[in-house]
C-alpha cells in the first residue's frame, strides 16, 4: 500500500484530539499554528490547533466549536474526521463528557476508558461515504491498542480509571427520562453520551485508530431524587479538564508512533469497499481518494 502521508513529510500530524476547546490550554505546550481546512463535508466544528507537546505534532479540535456552537446533534462528525485525516493524523483521542449509569462510576472523581458503545442517535451522517457501499467492521469502536495505552497513562496520574465498560450515545440535546436511563442500565451500560457516535465510526471509516476518555460528570437520573444538574455538570467538567490535561502530557510523548503500521485500524477499508469499481464515478473517486485511494483504481474497472 501507498503511504498516503508522504507528500506531507514533516508537516505530518500524526496524533489528534478531539474534545473541548480548552484541551490545548495546558502546560508545557507549544502551539505551532491554527489552520482551516476544506473537507468535502464543509468546515469542521473550528480551526484546528496544531502543537507540540513532548516533541510530538498534535492537531487539537474542538468538538463543539470554540464557544460551544455546535449541539451534539449538529456537529460536523464528518468534517472534523476528514480534516484530521487530512493533516496525517492516525492516533486520536477523543475525550467525551458522559453521565453515569453505575454507582461504582463516581462522577468527578473516576474517568472511564469504554470499549463499547450502543448507538440511539438518529439524525445524524453515519457515514462518510454516501455514494460508494463500504462496510467496516466495527467488533471494537474504540480500538484496544490506544485504549491501552489511554489506560495506562490515566492510571500513572493517579486517577481512579475503569478498564471498559458500555458507552451509551444518544441523541439529545436534552437528558434522559427516568425511562431511558433506567433501560440503558438493564443492557449493562454503564455511561450515556452524545458525542462517541458516529465519531468512533467514521474515524474507523477513515481508518483511524480511535479510543476514547470519559470523563463522568453526573449520575443522569436513575437514582432516587436524583436530576442532572447543569451546574454540578459544569463544576466536574472543570474539574475533569484539569486532570485530563495532565493525562493527555503524559499519553501523547507515549504513544508508539512505531506501531502504525501494525495496527489493524489502518487496514479497515482493505476488504470493506463493496461497489465495483466501474459504479465509481470518477468525481467520487477523486474526491475520497485520500481514504479509498489506496484500494481502487479505474484501472480496476475491468475485472
Amino acid at each position: 500500500m501507498s503511504d498516503i502521508y508522504s507528500d506531507l513529510g514533516d508537516k505530518r500530524v500524526p496524533i489528534g484530539v478531539i474534545g473541548g476547546s480548552g484541551l490545548y490550554q495546558m502546560e508545557g505546550i507549544d502551539v505551532i499554528e491554527t489552520v482551516e481546512i476544506d473537507t468535502p463535508f464543509g468546515p469542521p466544528s473550528a480551526p484546528i490547533t496544531i502543537a507540540n507537546v513532548g516533541g510530538r505534532r498534535v492537531a487539537f479540535l474542538p468538538r463543539h466549536g470554540l464557544h460551544h456552537e455546535h449541539v451534539a446533534s449538529n456537529v460536523p462528525y464528518r468534517a472534523n474526521i476528514w480534516a484530521l485525516k487530512k493533516l496525517g493524523v492516525f492516533w486520536c483521542i477523543a475525550v467525551n463528557a458522559v453521565g453515569s449509569l453505575a454507582e461504582e462510576v463516581v462522577p468527578g472523581e473516576h474517568f472511564v476508558i469504554p470499549d463499547q458503545t450502543i448507538d440511539k442517535t438518529y439524525s445524524r451522517h453515519h457515514t462518510l461515504y454516501d455514494d460508494v457501499t463500504v462496510h467496516v467492521g466495527l467488533s471494537y469502536p474504540f480500538h484496544p491498542m490506544l485504549r491501552q495505552t489511554l489506560l495506562e497513562a490515566c492510571r500513572a496520574e493517579g486517577i481512579e480509571t475503569h478498564d471498559g465498560s458500555t458507552l451509551i450515545c444518544m441523541e439529545g440535546p436534552a437528558f434522559s427520562t427516568r425511562a431511558e436511563s433506567e433501560l440503558h442500565r438493564s443492557w449493562g451500560a454503564k455511561l450515556v453520551g452524545m458525542t462517541s457516535m458516529p465519531e468512533a465510526r467514521l474515524a474507523r471509516e477513515a481508518e483511524i485508530c480511535y479510543a476514547c476518555i470519559a470523563l463522568p460528570t453526573d449520575y443522569d437520573v436513575w437514582r432516587d431524587a436524583e436530576e442532572v444538574d447543569v451546574s454540578d455538570v459544569m463544576q466536574n467538567m472543570k474539574r475533569n479538564l484539569s486532570r485530563v490535561h495532565g493525562v493527555l502530557q503524559r499519553v501523547i510523548p507515549s504513544i508508539d508512533l512505531e506501531r502504525e503500521a501494525e495496527c489493524d485500524a489502518g487496514r479497515a477499508l482493505e476488504y470493506a469497499i463493496m461497489t465495483h469499481p466501474s459504479a465509481i464515478s470518477e468525481s467520487t473517486l477523486e474526491q475520497f481518494r485520500l481514504t479509498i485511494g489506496k484500494y481502487i483504481s479505474h484501472d480496476d474497472s475491468a475485472d
